[in-house]
């Protein structure tokens, strides 16, 4: 039996399509249905790593959590990784196949298999194996619901589509468009997304999804019904502004994180002081939720910065995973963070280094894969030797550190050579320099904890981490909020209808249609 479905776009990035979808999945889950997330193609430097080792975006692993299901692969077949303004590795069913420029994965070449089409170039090629997944997907659970990418009215890019109205028309998908309100303009992207849909795409868009909305709700109810007038589809709901959400985000690269602050608990510390937490933002900044954990505890601040100066009042600097390891040392030695880290190891001062990070705080690297700069100087904070490795590690690695059982996974093409100092994580130890492959070790809510006595220790801080903080109930309470901002703000019955019974017949044209 063929399980229904729902595609979430967006008339934008980050109009919240991740959220939405991971609403619905939770909202859905508690009716009682069997639920599943899935996006064709993402792109995202915030990724996981499945149970079966498989590479995946972070936002489908949430979604999967918010359908309470294990993440597979099959729920985002198509990763891309940027690596720069003009390339990404490409993920397909979890494992890297190559390096691709935009212009290639876009444009048009050769192959017969998945594989070949990537490496020569032919998105087009991967539709069906996209299509298959969902169709497996599909036969398992009793609903899916699908995340656009972008917008689906990007014309540019229609012919080659497998996330967006592509999808839609093949699997015969009702579309919801999401549209950020926050922002302004939301009338006029819904009204121009519609619009710029060719008739077979118009057919299956449903409705509109307002997120983000402040205020009285009635005020915005004239607009919503000129907008059906205009379009003959509906709005399922008015979403408000949820402040605290801290849910995963799907790339990191489109907000400038400078001075921005992870959203946290509104909770006053445990002890007598605050834990500050300087985060380096570095170039292609990848899975910085892994300070979420961080964020969660009361009387803890995190915020990113690029400069020496913010450093100094920090009781803890991480330097997070990178897409271009390399590129992130020089970054830090052209600002002065790499003296002012030096410094700190110096003065016994609190450093982590995590993936990248681990890697640049290094002796020495060696790098004929991700940058192809042969021998670089690490900045000698740890006594390790990195070499990348064609093959890129993809595990869920489990030990224990500082006493305490410790979870996480790995992604990295760099293999470390660790020539002294303490064990810590499968990486070292030197003072107060901690560094590790391992991403999402601080969700481990005892070696948080143990960890963050170190730092509070060291940084001479009368910090006390809260006893009773657990990260995975935190995660859910979040997730069960999502759910909560569907149920009681949008039109669950109608949306019910759509997941169960596909788009509305006789939805009208609205001119003039793709060019």
């Amino acid at each position: 039996m063929r399980g229904g479905g729902l595609l979430v776009a967006g008339t934008t990035s980050d109009a919240g399509k991740s959220v939405v979808t991971a609403g619905i999945c939770r909202w859905l889950v508690r009716k009682g249905l069997k639920v599943a997330p899935f996006k064709g193609q993402n792109m995202s430097l915030n990724s996981f790593v499945t149970r079966e080792g498989a590479e995946i975006g972070r936002a489908q692993a949430m979604q999967a959590q918010a359908a309470r299901v294990e993440p597979t692969a099959l729920m985002n077949p198509v990763l891309l990784k940027p690596g720069s303004d003009r390339s990404s590795q490409v993920i397909l069913m979890g494992k890297p196949v190559g390096e691709l420029s935009a212009r290639g994965f876009f444009g048009k070449a050769g192959g017969s298999s998945p594989g070949e089409a990537l490496r020569g170039g032919r998105r087009e090629e991967l539709f069906e194996p996209v299509l298959a997944c969902l169709e497996e997907l599909r036969s398992t659970y009793d609903a899916v619901i699908c995340e656009g990418a972008g917008s689906p009215a990007e014309i540019n890019l229609r012919r080659t589509d497998i996330v967006n109205m592509g999808i839609a028309r093949a699997a015969r998908l009702p579309v919801v468009v999401v549209g950020d309100i926050d922002r302004g303009g939301v009338f006029a992207q819904f009204f121009g997304t519609t619009a710029l849909l060719a008739p077979e795409d118009q057919e299956l868009v449903a409705g509109y999804l307002v997120n983000k909305f402040r205020g009285d709700v009635t005020l915005l109810e004239p607009g919503l019904d000129m907008l059906h007038g205009l379009t003959g589809r509906r709005t399922f709901g008015v979403l408000p502004y949820a402040h605290g959400l801290g849910i995963d985000e799907e790339d990191g690269l489109r907000v400038s994180l400078r001075g921005a602050v992870r959203e946290s608990v509104v909770a006053p510390p445990v002890g007598e002081d605050v834990l500050r937490v300087a985060v380096c933002a570095v170039p292609l900044m990848s899975n910085f939720t892994d300070v979420d954990a961080l964020a969660a505890e009361p009387g803890v601040v995190v915020r990113f910065v690029d400069r020496a100066e913010e450093l100094v009042d920090a009781d803890l600097v991480v330097v997070p995973g990178t897409r271009g390891t390399v590129r992130a040392l020089a970054w830090l030695r052209e600002r002065g963070l790499a003296d002012a880290l030096a410094r700190r190891a110096a003065e016994g001062r609190p450093v982590l280094g995590i993936c990248g990070g681990f890697q640049v705080l290094g002796e020495h690297i060696e790098d004929e894969v991700e940058s192809r700069a042969g021998s670089v100087e690490g900045l000698g904070l740890l006594p390790v030797r990195v070499r990348f490795a064609p093959g890129k590690t993809l595990a869920r690695p489990v030990g224990s550190a500082l006493g305490e059982h410790v979870e996480g996974y790995e992604i990295h093409h760099g293999v470390a050579d660790v020539r002294g100092g303490e064990p810590f994580l499968d990486g070292c130890r030197v003072g107060s320099v901690w560094g590790t492959h391992w991403h999402g070790s601080l969700e481990s809510d005892g070696f948080r904890r143990a960890f963050l006595r170190e730092v509070a220790t060291a940084a001479g801080r009368r910090f006390v981490p809260a006893p009773d903080t657990s990260f995975g109930t935190l995660r859910e309470e979040q997730l069960d909020r999502l759910g909560d901002l569907i149920e009681e703000h949008a039109d669950t019955d109608a949306l019910l209808r759509l997941i169960e019974q596909g788009a509305p017949a006789g939805l009208p044209f609205v001119p003039p249609g793709a060019p």
